[in-house]
């Protein structure tokens, strides 16, 4: 009997164990854990599991994601997969989203990054470790299908000079991995047919044609997806604006504007976005990725209104005007004069609160905790100058620099 036991049983015991304890069975995954990972606070629920494309390759994506901890995984093209935060941490992955009425899902998500593009299929190898790695996150976690979602299908964004609502539609991130055939791929049988913060009124549709690539039919979701392909995917045209190809980064000085007449014109040196004529291309920097997040918005070419800058929402308390050197005004304290006036150079920052400021007995820390490195926590420093979070250094921030926070 002792030697049965030895021979059959012990080994199916100990495989077993391994098949119950290990993080993900059989994968090609190797731990690279950020430097972020220790101080990330663990999650207080898992109810999703994100799925990003980088929109951009490896070495530049996997870098960016492991010093800024801005995933749990990452799919490499050949398969292997990177653990970059502990799965029961949180990472900075989902930025502004929202899901049937849900806020902040980076606090009840898993985040997986996958090297590649919103409007490009994945290889087999992805494939096959993403399907895996899917699978055994489901059931550690009893995450259903339906909540299996693409980070397009959850980001949103705040009014701005195109869309006067928050809305859906500010990332395209993993849009490819909407569809009905990669889902197939994926062995996920179940998703949502409808956007529900949509349908509950919460937020717009910005962009019908990525809509229809999420929830559309199988005929119109391969149309939606082609159309973000192709020599004419990043041409300004009636119904497609410079914000629906660019996104947030239409205003940016490494977006560039080559207009019917041969003429360029850098993002940022635009001042009358109605004057962009049909035709335009938009061309994009190498470094360009879709997962960035909102920018501070900047009154250029002269003065402007609040609605014009952030729609709707221009008079919320929760919409802030940096007036002049160190002066910071919510919405609603400022006079409908002021708000429809805005001098040249004001900085707007839409849905953010005060968080405090730092002094010498308080550091970022003490003051917001765990989110001082949040990538959208924004640091405004006593010289005028914006940093995020991703990119200061706690013991180098300077006293009576004011920290903003993400609603």
């Amino acid at each position: 009997m002792t030697g049965i036991y030895r021979k059959i049983v012990l080994p199916v015991m100990v495989s077993l164990f391994l098949l119950v304890t290990s993080d993900v069975f059989s994968l090609n995954i190797v731990s690279q854990y950020s430097p972020r990972n220790k101080e990330r606070k663990k999650r207080p629920r898992t109810e999703f599991i994100i799925l990003h494309t980088t929109e951009g390759p490896k070495a530049g994506s996997l870098k960016k994601v492991w010093q800024r901890g801005e995933a749990h995984y990452l799919v490499d093209c050949n398969g292997r997969v990177y653990r970059i935060i502990h799965r029961s941490r949180i990472a900075y992955h989902a930025g502004r989203s929202m899901w049937n009425g849900r806020l902040n899902l980076d606090e009840s998500s898993i985040g997986i990054e996958i090297v590649g593009y919103h409007n490009r299929d994945l290889t087999s190898a992805q494939y096959a470790a993403l399907k895996e790695l899917i699978a055994e996150l489901q059931r550690i976690y009893k995450i259903p299908d339906k909540k299996v979602l693409t980070h397009s299908m959850v980001a949103y964004g705040t009014p701005n000079r195109w869309h006067k609502k928050s809305h859906r539609g500010r990332k395209r991130c993993g849009m490819n991995l909407a569809t009905y055939s990669a889902r197939r791929k994926l062995g996920i049988t179940d998703w949502p047919r409808y956007d529900p913060d949509v349908k509950a009124g919460r937020l717009v549709v910005a962009d019908p044609l990525l809509e229809r690539a999420l929830y559309g039919s199988v005929d119109e979701q391969k149309y939606a997806v082609s159309s973000f392909s192709g020599s004419n995917a990043n041409v300004i045209k009636k119904g497609r604006t410079a914000w629906d190809i660019a996104r947030d980064r239409y205003k940016s000085s490494s977006t560039i504007y080559e207009l019917p007449s041969g003429k360029t014109v850098k993002g940022n040196q635009v001042t009358n976005w109605k004057s962009i004529p049909a035709g335009t291309k938009v061309k994009l920097s190498k470094e360009y990725q879709d997962n960035v997040s909102e920018s501070i918005k900047v009154v250029r070419g002269g003065r402007s209104s609040g609605h014009d800058i952030a729609g709707d929402e221009y008079n919320s308390k929760t919409t802030l005007y940096f007036i002049g050197k160190g002066k910071v005004v919510a919405g609603n304290k400022l006079s409908q004069k002021t708000l429809n006036n805005l001098p040249q150079g004001t900085k707007v920052l839409v849905g953010y609160v005060s968080g405090g400021c730092i002094s010498r007995k308080k550091s970022a820390f003490d003051v917001c905790g765990m989110r001082w490195n949040d990538p959208a926590t924004v640091y405004y420093f006593p010289d005028g100058s914006f940093k995020y979070g991703t990119t200061v250094k706690e013991k180098s921030i300077p006293k009576n620099t004011k920290i903003f926070l993400q609603k």
